[in-house]
């Protein structure tokens, strides 16, 4: 069958058993490392200093109303943001750092006083016996570090020292002022009795520091989710230090919001007073444009002035229509009475409200009139009576004709005088709406004004009483309480300690065999290659010393489990021809010579006749192992005259054990092993041994081997332990895989059977006993 695998085949399957017992052959190291973990654990427990939890509970007030004021906090019914604040906002501000430094430096809290102990060293502070104060701080103060070294001396002085090289130790008095380049030093004492101060380490710290400190150990969040009740804890050393930062904290908390209130409030009412001055300002301008509009218009109220000219206007468009009419009329009679005759009557009752005589003229007219015609009935137009009543409606006319014309002359003046007075509020009228709009501008801007002026009024009002009410934002619910010592399970924390124990060990292990890239074992082949694996070959306490029948070591065990495995790879080469096994590597020093020369006397020690024959014909090493002639199997090739019994030597103390060494180093290797001297060779020594071994040359390096490979019955690949990096298995990979070295298997050299991959050899040989210290290094 066809061989197709390749280097991506590898490494599918995982061996759970051997990872598991690749770190359980350290097992000594794992009962060390737990020991010193369980070690270091005890000794921090036993002296670990205790460590105090306080805590306090507040109210957070109006904090979704706009509790923290803003600038535009007075304007917020503008729309304006009014900087509303909620819960996550002010949790925030308390864990701010300017917050925390202000409570630090109010506290005194980066001055400490520290009491050395035999093993542990605790800080003082209301068990304090001396005060310590520093006055006429500079700028730099807050940003030292500090060490002093106090030491009591005589009554009522002591003796001071600075490790900073301020100054040179000296003698002082309680409450004496000690110059430093930072501010006055003084320390007074605390209690009244004569007992004696210890020695004591006064210290100054960095404001940042101290205040980084308990912001990281500073806990602050709602009593529950959406809640105004906030719980604040930290835990410190010092059981009354943790109380009084965070009474402080809630303390200098308010106070700055107070401040911020205030300081918004202040702020605001002198924004409003400036405005009310300039808009008053304004305002006055304003009503004294609209004083100066009325008066040039000669205005009181231009509503009811405009409702007047309309109502006049109209009045006299009625008495206008009027006249006309009247005179219309006129007109229309004045042209009749002309075009009458004396039969024609007149139209009477036209004129009353004209003139009264032309009606009175007008009757006496049609009463002739009347009287002429009734008596035509009897009499003719020549009668004399007839004729005088013609002669009086003539005269009569002629009056009519002068009082109408009167008449017309009296409504054309009337007329004329109320289309004057017509067109007069006609004009008033035209000048309104351009009146109007001029004046509902400045009426508009004096609104604007009036409103702004009555607004900022009210606003002013109300940031005045905000100043005088201003309250913290948060109430204190329960003042800040210690609650004792912070419990510690011990159990757990030993149970962390076996796991650390264990963690450390195996991540060295892991990191170790990680970045280590060579074969260490068969473990290491496996998953890497589907070679055949005939067994490895622990290293050898003697590696010059070659194999004889009396030895009983873990690498001669390994030689004849080799040996029978190598049975099965030449089983199928018939009988009467020697087994012909050929031994390779990828590099020179990987113990190919050692294995080559130990397996020929291994099988020459079971009573087969053997030849080892040298064929590394560059580098020949059989010489290390062997006394050997000079003269081999380079000079059998180059020379017609030597035979084989000549060259073929046999070793002292086996029965059946020759070799035939490598001989003088040629110029053309690889040309000499393509000789067709070589196939005769092999067919003459094949006849004459049962077993032929063969030490041939690295295959990476040259191409020997692989010119002599076909005369194989079986090839032996040699790789060392802890030298032949993984990703070099590739070579032999694919020399197998493309079937260039017939009926491959490997083998691996120079292992460490103390860590058990090998199969228990030695049995019966005696073990040195080592110093259990060399056991646990050496494991």
């Amino acid at each position: 069958m066809e061989n197709t695998m390749s280097n991506e085949d590898f490494g599918q399957d995982f061996d759970l058993k051997a990872e598991i017992n690749k770190y359980l052959i350290h097992w000594k190291w794992f009962v060390l490392s737990v020991f010193v973990v369980f070690f270091i654990t005890f000794l921090k427990l036993r002296y670990s200093k205790p460590i105090y939890n306080a805590s306090t509970k507040i109210l957070m007030k109006d904090t979704k109303k706009g509790g923290r004021l803003s600038e535009a906090a007075a304007f917020s019914d503008l729309g304006i943001n009014s900087g509303t604040r909620n819960v996550d906002d002010e949790i925030e501000i308390m864990k701010s750092r300017t917050l925390s430094e202000s409570v630090v430096k109010k506290l005194n809290f980066n001055v400490l006083c520290i009491s050395h102990g035999k093993v542990l060293d605790i800080e003082l502070f209301d068990n304090t016996p001396i005060e310590v104060h520093f006055v006429n701080q500079t700028d730099a103060f807050y940003e030292q570090d500090m060490h002093f070294e106090f030491e009591e001396t005589l009554s009522g002085t002591f003796k001071l020292s600075s490790t900073n090289h301020f100054f040179k130790a000296n003698q002082y008095k309680y409450g004496q002022s000690v110059k430093t380049p930072y501010g006055d030093l003084i320390i007074t004492k605390k209690h009244s009795s004569d007992d004696k101060v210890q020695p004591l380490t006064i210290l100054v710290k960095p404001l940042k520091e101290v205040a980084a400190s308990y912001r990281s150990r500073l806990q602050i969040e709602p009593l529950t989710k959406g809640s105004n009740v906030i719980v604040l804890n930290i835990n410190d050393p010092v059981e009354k230090k943790a109380e009084l930062f965070l009474d402080c904290l809630v303390k200098t908390y308010n106070e700055k919001a107070v401040s911020d209130k205030e300081f918004i409030s202040k702020n605001t009412s002198v924004f409003v007073a400036n405005r009310l001055k300039l808009i008053s300002e304004e305002l006055v301008d304003v009503e004294k444009n609209v004083e100066q509009f009325k008066v040039s218009n000669k205005l009181t109220n231009l509503e009811s002035e405009s409702e007047l000219y309309v109502t006049g206007s109209t009045e006299f468009n009625r008495k206008a229509i009027d006249v006309q009419v009247q005179l219309n009329v006129l007109n229309s009679v004045v042209e009749y009475v002309k075009k009458s005759t004396n039969e024609n009557l007149l139209p009477a009752n036209l004129f009353s409200d004209i003139d009264g005589d032309a009606s009175t003229l007008i009757s006496s007219y049609n009463d002739l009139i009347l009287e002429r015609n009734r008596m035509l009935k009897s009499a003719t137009a020549s009668n004399p009576t007839v004729m005088k009543i013609d002669e009086q409606l003539a005269s009569l006319k002629s009056t009519l004709l002068s009082s109408l014309d009167k008449s017309q002359s009296i409504l054309k003046i009337q007329k004329r005088n109320i289309e004057q007075n017509e067109n007069l509020f006609n004009s008033k009228i035209q000048k309104i709406p351009s009146q109007e709009r001029q004046f509902r501008d400045i009426e508009r801007q004096q609104k604007v004004k009036e409103e702004l002026y009555l607004y900022l009024l009210q606003k002013r009002e109300e940031t005045a009483l905000a100043l005088s009410s201003t309250e913290p934002n948060a109430k204190v619910i329960d003042a800040a309480l210690s609650t004792g010592a912070v419990s510690i399970n011990p159990r757990i924390i030993y149970l962390g300690a076996l796991l650390l124990g264990l963690l450390i060990p195996v991540g060295i292990i892991f990191l170790i065999d990680f970045l280590d890239t060579k074969i260490k074992s068969r473990l290491d082949l496996q998953g890497r290659t589907q070679i055949p694996f005939i067994g490895d070959v622990p290293t050898s306490e003697d590696a010059s010393t070659i194999m004889q029948s009396e030895s009983r070591s873990s690498s001669a065990e390994a030689l004849r489990i080799i040996r029978t495995n190598l049975e099965f790879m030449v089983s199928r080469v018939p009988e009467g021809i020697a087994k012909t096994i050929f031994l390779t590597s990828t590099f020179p020093k990987e113990g190919k010579t050692f294995v080559s020369v130990n397996l020929a006397a291994t099988f020459a020690l079971s009573g087969k006749k053997v030849l080892l024959v040298g064929m590394d014909i560059r580098n020949p090493r059989l010489d290390d192992y062997l006394t050997l002639p000079d003269r081999g199997f380079t000079n059998y090739l180059s020379s017609k005259d030597l035979s084989l019994d000549d060259l073929i030597i046999k070793q002292k103390g086996y029965e059946d054990f020759h070799i035939l060494p490598a001989g003088v180093i040629p110029p053309n290797p690889a040309e000499l092993l393509m000789s067709k001297k070589v196939d005769s060779f092999f067919e003459t020594i094949k006849q004459q041994y049962d077993y032929i071994i063969v030490d041939t040359a690295p295959v990476s390096l040259v191409t020997d081997t692989l010119l002599i490979a076909k005369h194989a019955d079986t090839f032996i690949y040699v790789a060392r332990a802890n030298f032949l990096e993984k990703r070099m298995l590739d070579i032999p990979n694919g020399l197998y895989r493309d079937q260039k070295l017939p009926n491959m298997c490997m083998l691996l050299n120079d292992t460490d059977s103390t860590k058990g991959y090998g199969y228990g050899y030695g049995y019966g040989v005696k073990v040195e006993k080592k110093p259990w210290y060399k056991k646990i290094f050496n494991s």
